[in-house]
C-alpha cells in the first residue's frame, strides 16, 4: 500500500483529496524508492510468465527487417534514413540520387550505447552544406541542436540548448530557432515551460551571442516555431498558446533591421505556413473552412483569399506542401489518404493513384522540381517508398520493404458502429481472412480521440504478433480526432469530451455483438490522450474488457495543466479553474478521481521516468489509487521505464522489451498457461 498524505484542494466549494500528491516529485528519494518497489512487483509477475522467452524471440525476428524513410532533396542532394533491422536508431544518408551510393552522414547510435539518444530535428540548409540536427536524451522533449558539415562530416562546435518544439530555419550563414530560459534542476522535467523566444544563430558564434528576434514578455505562456520561405524572402513565426489555433508573425529577410510584423493574431484558427510567391504567403487553414482550405494572405493588404477550397466530396485536408506554383495536398477520405496535385499556374489538377486504402507520409516538395518522394503504408503493407513525377503523373516504386510475414492470410475492412447519441463511428478491423464471428475470437481495440489527430491505416510491426496468434486488431476513429474535420474534433472536446468515451464503448459493444470477441477476450489500449480514454472507459464500463493498457496517460484532469506544456491542452479539455461547470465536468470523468471498488479488467499501466510531455505523476497517482481501492483478484500493475520519455525516439531494444512485457501480460490474462 502506498503511503497517504492529507493534501486537499478546494474547487468552487468542493473539497478534493489528493493523497498521492507527493508522487508528483519524481526526484524525491521516496518517490524513487516507490518506483523501484512497483517495478519489482511488476517484474515478479511478468518474468514468471511461461511464454515470454518464445514471445521475445518472435518479436525480435519480426522487427529485424530493413527499412527506410522517404528521401528529400536539398541543394541537389538527397537525404534519407535507413535501419538494418534491430538498430536502436536510424542512420541518415546522403546521395546524388534517392537510395543511390548513399554516404552515411549521421549515425545517432554512436551517441549512446543503449540507444537512448534520439534524433528529434533534422534540417538541412537549402544549399545542402549544413546538416542541422537536434538530439533528445532519454525521451525528453528537451532538444539540443548541432550542425554537421555535409562535405567533411565533422560537427561544428556550435551547440544550442533548451530547445523544445522548434525547427531550425536556415538563412544566410546561420539559422533561426526558438528556445526557453534554462530551467532549474527541480523544474527540468515537471516545471511549466514559460518564456520562449526566437533567436538567430550565426555559425561560429556562442549561443550567448545569438540575436534576439522576437519575444513577448506579456504573453510568456506562448511558444514559437520558425520557418524560412523556400525563396528566402521571409521568416515566418508560428505563435501557439494551445494545440488548436495559432498566430502568425513575419519578418522580411531582405533587410536585417526589418521589424517583426504581426499578420494573424486570432488564435481561434489553424494557419499552417506553406510558402511565399509574389508578395503572398500561402497557408493551410481552417479559417472559414472546417475541413481546411489553402489560402493566400496579401502582405500589403492583409487580405485572405482562397486558393484551393474545401473538398467538394467532404474529404479533410490533412497536410499540404508547396513548391514553384504547385501544391501537393493530402486528404483524408474516411480516414485513409488521398493525394491531389494542384498547379495554380496552369490550373491543372490530378490525383496520385495510390496502391490502396493506406497512409501517405513524408512528402517534401521544397527542392523537388518535377519529382518528389513519399512513403506509403497500410495495416498490411510495410512502408513502400515511391517517387512521383508531376509532369508525367507517374508513380515509381523506389524501395520495397519486405517483412517475413504472410500478409496474404489477413485482410482489412472498414466498419461503422453507432455511438450513444446516434453518431456513426468508423473503425478499421484487421484479422484473418478466415476469422470467425462466433464470439470465440480475441480482439485488441485501440483508440485516441483528441487534439485533431487522425488514426489512419499505417503499418506497425508490433501488431503482427497479435495477428499471427489469431487475434483481431481494431482501430476506431473517435470524435476528438481529425478524421472528419474540425466539427469532428470539436465534438470530442471540452463539455463534449464524454462523446469520445461513448464512441469507444460503442466500438467495443459492436465487436461483441457482431461475434468478433467476448468481454473475456477483449483488450483495450491507448496512449497519452488515449491513456486518459482507457482510464475513463474502464471506470465507466469495466465489464466490457478483460485487459486494459493505459500508456503515458493524462489521468489527473484537475492538475494536468500545471506541468511542463500541459496548459496547451486546455483548448481540448478545459481546466478545473475555468468555471464551476468545467470543474464538475472534468471531475466527473477524470480517471484518477472516479476509481471505485468495482470489478476492473486486469490493468498494466506503462509510463517512463523522463516523460516531460505527460509527466509520470499521472500514472503514479493513478496506479496507487487503483491498488488502494480495487479489492478484486485481477492484477493492477505499473511498468515504469527508465531513461525514456513519452515515446518518440524510444530505441528499438526498449520497444521490443516493452512489447514483450505487454504481450506476456495480455496472453497470461486471456490465454493463461498454468
Amino acid at each position: 500500500m502506498t503511503k497517504l498524505s492529507d493534501v486537499v484542494d478546494n474547487y468552487f466549494g468542493v473539497e478534493v483529496a489528493d493523497p498521492y500528491r507527493w508522487l508528483e516529485n519524481v526526484d524525491d528519494p521516496a518517490v524513487r524508492e516507490w518506483i523501484e518497489e512497483q517495478n519489482r512487483r511488476t517484474r515478479s509477475r511478468l518474468d514468471a510468465i511461461a511464454c515470454r522467452d518464445e514471445l521475445a524471440d518472435r518479436l525480435r525476428t519480426l522487427w529485424n527487417y530493413p527499412r527506410a524513410t522517404a528521401p528529400f532533396c536539398r541543394g541537389g542532394r538527397y537525404f534519407w534514413s535507413e535501419n538494418d533491422g534491430l538498430q536502436n536508431q536510424n542512420v541518415y544518408y546522403m546521395g546524388n540520387m534517392p537510395f543511390a551510393d548513399g554516404v552515411p552522414v549521421l549515425d545517432v547510435n554512436t551517441l549512446a550505447a543503449d540507444g537512448v539518444v534520439a534524433l528529434s530535428v533534422l534540417s538541412v540548409s537549402s544549399c545542402g552544406r549544413y546538416i542541422g540536427y537536434g538530439i533528445s536524451k532519454c525521451g525528453s522533449d528537451w532538444c539540443e541542436l548541432h550542425v554537421r558539415d555535409s562535405k567533411t562530416l565533422a560537427d561544428y562546435p556550435d551547440v544550442i540548448e533548451w530547445v523544445k518544439f522548434s525547427d531550425m530555419a536556415w538563412h544566410a550563414d546561420g539559422f533561426f530557432y526558438s528556445s526557453y530560459p534554462p530551467p532549474s534542476k527541480a523544474d527540468l522535467y515537471t516545471g511549466e515551460n514559460m518564456g520562449s523566444a526566437v533567436f538567430y544563430h550565426r555559425m561560429g558564434d556562442d549561443q550567448s551571442a545569438d540575436t534576439l528576434i522576437f519575444a513577448d514578455k506579456h504573453n510568456a505562456h506562448r511558444g514559437y516555431d520558425v520557418m524560412v520561405t523556400s525563396d528566402g524572402a521571409y521568416l515566418v513565426i508560428t505563435v501557439t498558446e494551445s494545440t488548436s489555433g495559432n498566430g502568425i508573425y513575419v519578418k522580411s529577410l531582405a533587410n536585417a533591421d526589418a521589424p517583426v510584423a504581426k499578420l494573424i493574431d486570432d488564435y481561434r484558427y489553424d494557419f499552417f505556413p506553406l510558402g511565399h510567391s509574389d508578395g503572398k504567403l500561402f497557408f493551410m487553414t481552417n479559417h472559414d473552412a472546417p475541413n481546411y482550405r489553402i489560402a493566400s494572405l496579401d502582405m500589403q493588404t492583409n487580405a485572405l483569399a482562397t486558393v484551393i477550397g474545401e473538398s467538394a466530396d467532404g474529404d479533410v485536408m490533412e497536410h499540404a506542401s508547396y513548391s514553384k506554383g504547385r501544391f501537393c495536398v493530402e486528404y483524408l477520405h474516411d480516414a485513409y489518404s488521398k493525394v491531389v496535385i494542384y498547379d495554380i499556374n496552369t490550373e491543372a489538377q490530378y490525383e496520385v493513384l495510390l496502391p490502396g486504402m493506406g497512409t501517405v507520409s513524408h512528402i517534401d516538395m521544397t527542392d523537388a522540381d518535377d519529382k518528389f518522394c513519399f512513403s506509403y503504408s497500410s495495416f498490411l503493407t510495410p512502408p513502400q517508398i515511391y517517387s512521383y513525377d508531376i509532369r508525367r503523373n507517374a508513380l515509381q516504386l523506389l524501395r520495397e520493404t519486405t517483412v517475413q510475414f504472410d500478409f496474404s492470410a489477413y485482410e482489412v475492412s472498414q466498419h461503422f458502429c453507432t455511438s450513444a447519441d446516434g453518431t456513426r463511428i468508423p473503425m478499421f478491423i484487421v484479422g484473418s481472412r478466415n476469422m470467425s464471428h462466433d464470439g470465440t475470437g480475441k480482439a485488441w481495440l485501440y483508440g485516441y480521440g483528441g487534439f485533431n489527430i487522425s488514426l489512419t491505416p499505417a503499418f506497425d510491426i508490433k501488431r503482427l504478433y497479435w495477428l499471427e496468434r489469431g487475434g483481431t486488431y481494431v482501430v476506431v476513429n473517435l470524435r476528438g480526432g481529425g478524421e472528419y474535420g474540425e466539427a469532428w474534433h470539436k465534438a470530442g472536446t471540452l463539455l463534449e469530451k464524454k462523446n469520445v468515451f461513448d464512441d469507444f464503448i460503442a466500438a467495443a459493444r459492436y465487436l461483441i455483438d457482431e461475434g468478433f470477441t467476448t468481454p473475456e477476450r477483449l483488450v483495450c489500449q491507448g496512449g497519452s490522450n488515449g491513456g486518459l480514454l482507457i482510464g475513463a472507459v474502464i471506470n465507466k464500463s469495466p465489464e466490457l474488457f478483460r485487459v486494459a493498457l493505459p500508456a503515458v496517460g493524462v489521468m489527473d484532469m484537475l492538475r494536468y495543466h500545471k506541468f511542463t506544456i500541459g496548459r496547451y491542452w486546455a483548448t481540448d479539455y478545459g481546466t478545473a479553474e475555468d468555471s464551476k461547470t468545467m470543474f464538475e465536468y472534468l471531475y466527473s470523468y477524470s480517471p484518477l478521481h472516479n476509481i471505485s471498488e468495482r470489478n476492473y479488467p486486469s490493468v498494466l499501466i506503462t509510463t517512463a521516468d523522463h516523460d516531460d510531455r505527460v509527466v509520470p505523476a499521472h500514472s503514479f497517482k493513478y496506479a496507487a489509487t487503483m491498488q488502494e481501492r480495487y479489492s478484486g483478484k485481477r492484477p493492477i500493475l505499473i511498468r515504469i521505464e527508465s531513461s525514456a520519455g513519452h515515446g518518440a525516439g524510444k530505441p528499438v531494444s526498449k520497444l521490443i522489451e516493452e512489447m514483450t512485457d505487454i504481450y506476456s501480460f495480455v496472453f497470461d490474462e486471456i490465454e493463461p498457461v498454468r
